[in-house]
């Protein structure tokens, strides 16, 4: 398999630190907007001996270029590992290609013009499954929302409705961590464009015989405990890619996602939106030589720390899980499916954060079993179309144990 990563970030990074330890493919393009950052990655590979790496520059809203660079190396899949603005244009350019497809996180909603706390207007992943018989027609895949949240929570969701669960009540992704950042008042673990995008947007719900429906962000807050000494951690709606993925593969009667992000940091969101902060839309800004049009959001991203750089402040662990409801030979059974990382263990390990480590090893797992063929399939498929068994056997193999706990 030759593979060709875009986005040498965080996670980019980390995914190549955790392929250079496997022996399932030949080669990886490691390409970036910033060479520098592709560079930086093969570098802290190529110095304990992998030469399988190399670095490209690339422009991932740039199809064509894509398209050459997939082409001149003989890649059997693009990974991207971009923000979800880059997913279109990297999704076409892998089909023109010819090249499988992988990502992380899915194409963007749009709102409901009118309602848009009650209806869902275009939802995650919408465009991708628009031309989902584009790629079918082509016997080729594309394997969407393959991270840790969506991903590894959602080959949860099929490993229950497979083997634990005659009739399932309700999927619901609870996500919590107790992770703390020396230094900073606020500085988020993840890429804070991606946060305040899936934070602030309407969350979806899914319900059987209603469908998909939407609410006020952070609505329904439950206290969930997470495992592993975590603890207690209140978790709310968010918009998320398994309500939109786990239904159209699982039969549930309820499916929702919701996050731990704790009361400070639910204000500082509320407060970036009231100002307007978290826009996408340029705004005019003074410059030395005129006015500059530049993002608010991105301004935004650009005045807090990289994530990838915090994993020496950071303490604690972060656990991303699945907690399902439903009943097993006619008795009711409710469990939650989880997987910890502790930051200490992974800049041990790896010199990743805990969550850009978490995130990054899942589309690695899901690399591995397409290039053995323990996973294959055609369209555009999340990774509940799958059987779990393999995945999940898999990520144990890596290092990375799963834990099961009866509720």
């Amino acid at each position: 398999m030759r593979v060709m990563l875009v986005g040498a970030g965080g996670v980019g990074t980390a995914v190549t630190r955790i392929a250079a330890r496997r022996p399932f493919f030949e080669a990886m393009v490691v390409a970036d907007y910033d060479p520098a950052r592709a560079e930086a990655a093969v570098a802290a590979v190529a110095a304990v001996g992998d030469d399988r790496f190399l670095a490209e520059r690339v422009d991932a809203g740039d199809e064509a270029a894509v398209a050459a660079l997939l082409a001149r190396h003989g890649c059997d899949v693009l990974l991207n590992a971009t923000d979800p603005r880059f997913v279109m244009p990297l999704f076409r350019a892998a089909r023109k290609a010819g090249a499988a497809y992988l990502d992380m996180a899915m194409s963007l909603s749009r709102q409901h013009p009118g309602r848009p706390y009650e209806e869902c207007g275009v939802k995650l992943g919408d465009e991708q499954f628009a031309l989902a018989g584009e790629w079918e027609q082509a016997g080729a895949l594309a394997l969407v929302g393959m991270g840790v949240e969506p991903g590894l929570s959602d080959v949860f969701a099929r490993y229950a409705a497979d083997e634990l669960f005659d009739e399932i009540d309700e999927v619901g992704i609870r996500d919590g961590a107790n992770l703390t950042v020396d230094g900073y008042d606020f500085a988020p673990s993840f890429s804070i464009w991606t946060t305040i995008e899936e934070c602030l947007n309407p969350p979806v719900v899914y319900e059987k015989g209603r469908g998909w429906f939407t609410t006020e962000p952070f609505s329904e807050p439950e206290v969930f405990d997470f495992p592993e000494g975590i603890g207690p951690v209140e978790c709310v709606n968010v918009e998320h890619e398994e309500v939109l993925l786990v239904p159209r593969w699982v039969d549930a009667r309820r499916v929702t996602f919701k996050y731990g992000l704790g009361r400070e940091f639910i204000e500082t969101l509320k407060t970036l939106h009231l100002l307007g902060l978290d826009s996408t839309a340029p705004v005019a800004v003074p410059g030395p030589d005129g006015p500059v049009a530049v993002s608010p959001r991105d301004v935004v991203a650009a005045s807090l720390p990289d994530p990838a750089t915090l994993g020496e402040r950071m303490h604690g662990k972060t656990c991303a899980g699945t907690w399902v409801r439903g009943t097993k030979d006619g008795r009711p059974r409710e469990v939650y499916l989880y997987h910890v990382v502790d930051n200490q263990w992974s800049m041990k390990e790896y010199g990743c954060q805990a969550v850009v480590w978490q995130t990054a090893v899942n589309p690695v797992v899901a690399l591995e079993l397409l290039a053995t063929d323990a996973w294959s399939g055609s369209g555009v498929l999340g990774p509940e179309a799958f059987p779990a068994r393999p995945f999940l056997d898999l990520l144990t193999e890596y290092g990375s144990p799963w834990g099961l706990r009866e509720q």
